[in-house]
């Protein structure tokens, strides 16, 4: 089967299977042409790193199931490694569970207690310091036990914003010569970002647990889900970058400082970039909105290939699952002239281009 059908039945792209090739997951026979012949089995052992990808698990971690199926069996899961790899899976995320667990209770155990200090036992209290009291605890009399507002939560029935055209004239247009800071101490230039593309998600601003977001943020449409967004491509950060995203960064109007307690509380594997004074919205006419008296981003994502913006996405919605529409989006496209891939690590993989 050559590379093309592979790709074709699949439903990857062709740099995704010279990624899995670079990894020693799915390596075709070479023929005396050069041509990649792929055995039938890599139809099946494709289809396993999709499946197992997109619950969750890394490509590497695919390995035990790829090789279950290349060793004769029917199923990639039939065999002892690739069962001690979904016990594995699953202590890791009972583990992080179990950390977010007591991050949780301890940030509400604070949150409890200063609010007590400021104002105990009173509802207006309550109301003033933005805790969450049920109507059975007030009528008891009880001490209220706050409930802070979850930024990663996304309500039912957000309202969807419009397609107003404000990104119709981004795509061909070349980014700035900007320096905007990092999360991660860099100074970033968005004119020379260097080759491959670039993933750059524009968003209004993200909320911290147990803190006010503007007045009415909810009814606004599109500005609710900032840290779902960033969430989620950091779950689909491994897979962006194996089918060809040589770098993802957020961006906001927030400061560096704001910006890098998200990242931190997050463990996101990219860094947001700080645009205080709204430089990009001057240099692109990028659209914008104002809520509690400050003018914010409206929520887009560019794909930057070389400087040029190959593609915008906009309107956003729904954010918390926009990172998959992001990454299907890349698996469609040809690999740009010269592209590499990455490993989890981020160190390139020499992978020569088919041969045509």
């Amino acid at each position: 089967m050559r590379v093309g059908e592979l790709a074709r039945r699949t439903g990857v792209t062709v740099r995704a299977l010279r990624y899995y090739e670079a990894a020693g997951l799915v390596v075709p026979r070479r023929l005396t042409n050069g041509y990649r012949d792929y055995a039938p089995t890599a139809l099946r052992q494709v289809e396993e790193i999709r499946t197992l990808t997109g619950l969750g698990l890394s490509v590497e971690d695919t390995r035990p199931f790829v090789e279950c199926l290349a060793s004769g069996h029917d199923l990639g899961d039939e065999c002892p490694a690739s069962l001690a790899a979904y016990r594995r899976s699953i202590r890791d995320l009972s583990e992080r569970i179990r950390l977010l667990t007591e991050r949780r209770d301890t940030l509400a155990a604070h949150l409890e207690a200063s609010a007590r200090r400021l104002i105990p036992d009173s509802p207006e209290g309550n109301a003033r310091t933005g805790i969450s009291v049920s109507p059975e605890v007030s009528a008891r009399g009880v001490s209220p036990v706050p409930v802070p507002a979850d930024p990663a939560w996304l309500p039912l029935g957000l309202p969807r914003p419009p397609d107003d055209d404000g990104a119709a004239h981004l795509p061909g247009g070349r980014l700035p010569d900007l320096v905007l800071p990092a999360t991660d101490g860099r100074a970033v230039g968005l004119g020379a970002l260097g080759p491959g593309r670039t993933v750059l998600y524009v968003y209004p601003l993200s909320g911290r647990p147990g803190t006010d977001l503007p007045d009415g943020w909810d009814t606004i449409p599109g500005a609710r889900g900032c840290t779902a967004e960033a969430c989620a491509f950091r779950n689909h950060y491994d897979d962006l970058r194996a089918v060809g995203a040589a770098r993802v960064y957020g961006l906001s109007s927030q400061p560096r400082e704001y910006q890098r307690e998200l990242a931190e509380r997050l463990r996101l594997p990219f860094a947001i970039l700080s645009d205080t004074g709204l430089a990009l919205r001057e240099a692109l006419d990028l659209p914008t909105f104002t809520a509690g008296g400050r003018t914010l981003y409206r929520r887009l994502t560019m794909i930057v290939n070389r400087g040029v913006i190959e593609h915008v996405f906009y309107p956003v919605f729904p954010p918390d699952q926009h990172a998959a529409e992001v990454l299907d989006w890349l698996r469609l496209q040809d690999p740009p002239q010269g592209e590499t891939a990455h490993d989890r690590a981020g160190h390139p993989l020499s992978v020569p281009r088919p041969p045509r």
